[in-house]
């Protein structure tokens, strides 16, 4: 038997992670609350979705940690973890994209754990600056924030390599760094013996964004997996945003973001979107909050619009019943969950984690054909 779940487009849930644990320094702790005060649950409910906030998880704040410098904060980064994945389970199964404001880059961690508990065939598009691809012997800084990516395919600090029972959370080959414009040496040393795809800032705009997009989506076979997308604001050029912790000039212009962002949103699988890096100790006028509201309203308000567009079209399974009428397709998908080790949740290899179509049933120690209530959990704090 199986879960199934139901991709409701017209969905959304809003999760803070209000920390700064795994960062150069607090700010990020306080981007959910400032994106919620910019407008963001009305700019999306405008456009036609219907949201639910889910609240923040407890606060993680950066502190200074010359006990472990090449590891910083190791402790309060595995508290925020643990605190937000149980959250973004809820909103997966519920059938709303989860949208996660961060935040450090970290909690991409949590994020995926959350979907492959539901998920076995996951990929991964990684829209940052930066690689993230240091770990504890390469880093300048012991920012754990620079080593994320590394995490995710199994290399680093072991205490979040084991987060996810057995590693890696994604293979290198389902992964796409895309808007790259900063590399530390060993990190481009590891990517030139990577099949991880990479796209470059240059090669981007070369290409074209939405182009760049829709290559990096086919490279890493998002159409027949469920896709994480992480969003690191310094993506964009310091020229036109700045209220992050490390600007960049250069690189992606924020209408290439947009175009780039609006094709992303726009896939079937979006399982999940999370929004990093935005420090409102950087934006005292609130303008860059402005800035990402807009943003992401776009994005969105493109994958309703190409969810609407295709509805008449869309015919449910032969051996699914069709979901109620919405105006807007239902994505029905056969989820599976079972016990990892460790206590760990780690969903059932039915098939290898290769370029599979779809992903088939298998054992679950829950009961069929359930879907959690699209509403806040009363007890979350």
């Amino acid at each position: 038997m199986a879960v199934k779940i139901v991709h409701e487009p017209k969905k959304i849930a809003l999760i803070g992670a209000p920390t700064s644990a795994a960062a150069l320094g607090p700010g990020h702790e306080r981007a959910p609350a400032a994106l919620r005060a910019a407008g963001l649950a009305e700019r999306l409910q405008s456009v036609g979705f219907e949201v639910a906030d889910l609240g923040d998880v407890t606060p993680q704040v950066f502190r200074p940690d010359e006990e472990n410098p090449r590891a910083r904060n190791i402790g309060p980064v595995l508290a925020a973890l643990h605190a937000l994945k149980p959250r973004v389970e809820q909103a997966v199964k519920s059938g709303a994209l989860p949208l996660i404001l961060g935040g450090d880059c970290v909690i991409a961690l949590a994020t995926l754990a959350a979907v492959r508990r539901y998920f076995t065939q996951v990929s991964l598009l990684y829209f940052d600056r930066d690689a993230d691809l240091n770990v504890p012997a390469t880093t300048p800084s012991g920012c754990v924030d620079g080593m994320v990516v590394a995490h995710i395919i199994g290399r680093g600090a072991p205490e979040l390599v084991r987060f996810w029972g057995e590693p890696p959370l994604v293979r290198e080959p389902d992964i796409a760094l895309f808007g790259l414009a900063r590399l530390d040496p060993p990190e481009q040393e590891w990517l030139d013996r990577s099949p991880m795809r990479r796209y470059t800032a240059a090669e981007i705009q070369g290409q074209g964004p939405a182009a760049a997009a829709e290559a990096a989506l086919e490279r890493i076979h998002a159409a027949s997996k469920q896709l994480v997308l992480h969003f690191d604001v310094d993506a964009i050029a310091a020229e036109d945003f700045s209220a992050t912790n490390l600007p960049g000039s250069g690189g992606l212009r924020l209408d290439e973001v947009r175009q780039a962002l609006e094709v992303f949103a726009r896939q079937k699988n979006l399982a999940a979107l999370e929004v990093t890096a935005y420090n409102p100790e950087r934006d005292p006028d609130g303008s860059a909050a402005g800035v990402l509201v807009d943003l992401l309203a776009s994005a969105l308000a493109a994958r309703l619009a190409a969810f609407t567009a295709a509805a008449p079209a869309e015919v449910p399974a032969a051996d699914q019943a069709a979901p109620p009428a919405t105006g807007v397709e239902t994505v029905v998908t056969e989820a599976t969950v079972t016990a990892g080790p460790a206590g760990g949740e780690v969903a059932a290899e039915t098939t290898p984690q290769q370029e599979a179509p779809a992903e088939p049933p298998a054992e679950t120690s829950e009961p069929a054909d359930t879907q959690t209530p699209f509403e806040p959990d009363p007890s979350a704090s």
